[in-house]
């Protein structure tokens, strides 16, 4: 089996409970509906009374029509037993549908609650977190999981009132005959020991099928995420071929899954086959010694069958259970996942001016790989500090540590002289712009990506931060202006635009520091001139870091500092570095200089 199950390792963050603390767990999501699962059981216990009360019934008929020989049993007497039966056939269905409507709703309110804190778990877990583990995989634990959990859940409802009827069944039946009632027992712990010695392969298969399913999501939606590119590059065939192994491993799982479950049946059906002949032919015996009358032996017959149902559905549900156990421990494992960024305090933060300064920092993204080994750094409120560097110098590493995204090691970094580890995260944020290279727009209108950050902030404000980007012509250039939808990460606008858009968002949320990483690399330079004209003023007053390859955005900063292995080689202003020749000038001559015309052009035509 080792075969089939290659590549579907557990996540580094999972980690294995037992039956006990799930359940547990579990049973402190139903805590809150006490009452709706106290009527529930109530339904429960009545649907299975009613339930034992049909055949009670018939066995008793039987006497009646075999202690009438050939005279037969008064007509009324057949009727009133047919309309008893018919009444407690409708006791039934309305017991068990308010039991249904009960517990859907609860299991429901409970699914709905761990699929709340699922989420939040993923919304709350750091940068790293997603760097590590395939965001498909992340989605199938909040939504394929949760659902599992789901359909285990009213299994247990089901199988409860199952085994209630069980133990009805069973005192009516001793209160009969107890040498056909042991016998008729007989079959119990067999079923169970089968179900038991099932449990750790159904634990292990299913939770291959889950990682099996969640490689599957994860697969397809990386596909789709890039399939821009793949069709730019032709390779429809290639990521079609990628898919291809990844789903038949998923078919394998599953056809194991299947076949492990499917072939309890057959062991089961012959247990229930072996108890039936034994009450058939014991209780034959009983009746033509006059010892049990036909009516209890029919009883016997039909107990047996209400015996089995629950008993060899047991295999059935045990596999569902583990099912669902194991969605929970995957749930439970994402909500439990240990933060890498720890804060120490909590400690409010209301203004920021803008200080920041790196004390011998330590910081790498995996033991193997030290982006940052020792690095010092001091920004002055209201500076702008460019950063500039070859690829994997640590220039974006600075930005994502000032944001507090990742942990680092060793060392301190301090925002206004406060430790940036003792700050409450979610206020120091506030205080935060940050502009992407890759801007990163959701489904809506342009208004109402501009108004993320402030989702107080009125139309007129909103008019007002586009406006300061370019004077806000590239705004009068879409359909609708501020109501143009912009599609699925902001498909339907171009490049530029959707960084212009994005660019506006944080002018609006007006931030105490405001990070920009290379947020003019992926536009022309006509756009570019738009974007620098918005900077130039959201800039002025605020501590800004530019991580940039743009000309544009290095030029006009007040400090430039030049990273090489994560140290700073060089630091100065443009003029200066270029003057002495080193690695800045090597920068410039290798993505500057020819920047250069492009943008005098564009601020030309501007």
């Amino acid at each position: 089996m080792g075969f089939v199950l290659d590549g579907l390792d557990k996540e580094a963050y999972d980690r294995e409970y037992s039956d006990r603390e799930l359940i547990r767990r579990i049973r402190m999501y139903f805590a809150p509906h006490l009452r709706t699962m106290s009527i529930v059981a109530a339904m429960i216990v009545l649907a299975a009374v009613v339930d034992m009360g049909v055949p009670l019934i018939i066995s008793r008929g039987i006497d009646v029509l075999a202690g009438a020989g050939g005279s037969g049993a008064p007509l009324p007497y057949l009727l009133g037993l047919g309309l008893l039966v018919l009444v407690l056939s409708c006791l039934s269905w309305l017991f068990n549908y308010v039991r249904q409507s009960y517990s859907a709703a609860a299991v429901g309110d409970v699914v709905l609650a761990i699929r709340r804190d699922a989420f939040a778990a993923v919304t709350d877990r750091d940068m790293s977190f997603y760097d590590e583990f395939p965001s498909g995989k992340i989605v199938a634990r909040v939504t394929s999981d949760t659902q599992d959990f789901t359909n285990v859940v009213m299994l247990v409802m089901d199988l409860a009132s199952q085994l209630l009827l069980v133990l009805i069944v069973t005192i009516v039946l001793l209160s009969i005959n107890v040498q056909l009632t042991l016998l008729t027992l007989l079959i119990a712990p067999i079923v169970v020991l089968v179900a038991v010695s099932f449990r750790r392969i159904a634990r292990r298969t299913i939770g291959a099928a889950q990682r099996s399913r969640a490689a599957v999501n994860a697969s397809i939606q990386e596909s789709v995420s890039g399939i821009a590119v793949a069709k730019a590059f032709r390779q429809e065939n290639a990521i079609y071929n990628d898919f291809l192994p990844i789903n038949k491993q998923a078919y394998r799982v599953n056809l194991l899954s299947g076949v492990t479950f499917f072939s309890i049946f057959p062991m089961l059906d012959v247990v229930a086959g072996i108890g039936t002949a034994i009450v058939v032919y014991f209780g034959g015996l009983r009746v033509f010694e006059g010892t049990v009358s036909t009516g209890d032996w029919f009883l016997f017959v039909q107990g047996l069958l209400i015996f089995l149902f629950p008993l060899t559905s047991i295999a059935s549900f045990w596999s569902q259970f583990q099912q669902g156990l194991s969605a929970s421990e995957r749930i439970f494992a994402l909500i439990d996942a240990e933060p890498r960024v720890v804060q120490q305090a909590e400690e409010p933060v209301t203004t920021i001016k803008g200080k920041i300064e790196f004390r011998n920092v330590r910081f790498a993204y995996n033991p193997e790989t030290v982006i940052l080994p020792n690095f010092s750094l001091r920004i002055a409120p209201g500076e702008a500090l460019a950063v500039v560097g070859h690829t994997g110098a640590g220039k974006s590493s600075l930005a994502r540590l000032i944001a507090r995204f990742y942990e680092f090691q060793d060392g301190q970094i301090l925002i206004d002289g406060r430790d940036i580890r003792t700050l409450d995260l979610g206020a120091y944020r506030r205080h935060l712009g940050l502009v992407p290279q890759v801007p990163f727009l959701f489904a809506g209108t342009v208004a109402d990506n501009i108004r993320y950050g402030r989702q107080d902030a009125s139309i007129e404000d909103v008019m007002a931060a586009a406006r300061q980007i370019g004077g806000g012509e590239w705004l009068d250039l879409l359909e609708n202006g501020l109501d143009t939808y912009v599609g699925e990460r902001g498909g339907q606008l171009s490049m530029g635009q959707r960084q212009l858009v994005a660019l506006a968002r944080v002018l609006l949320h007006d931030p105490s520091i405001l990070i920009l990483d290379e947020a003019t690399a992926s536009v022309d330079p006509f756009t570019e001139v738009q974007i620098q004209d918005g900077l130039d003023r959201v800039m002025r007053g605020r501590t800004s870091i530019v991580i940039a390859h743009r000309l544009s955005t290095v030029v006009y900063a007040d400090r430039i500092i030049v990273l090489k292995a994560g140290q700073i080689i060089e630091e100065g202003s443009h003029d200066v570095l270029l003057g002495q020749g080193g690695h800045y000038a090597e920068l410039y001559n290798t993505y500057f200089r020819h920047q250069s015309l492009d943008y005098i052009e564009a601020v030309g035509r501007v």
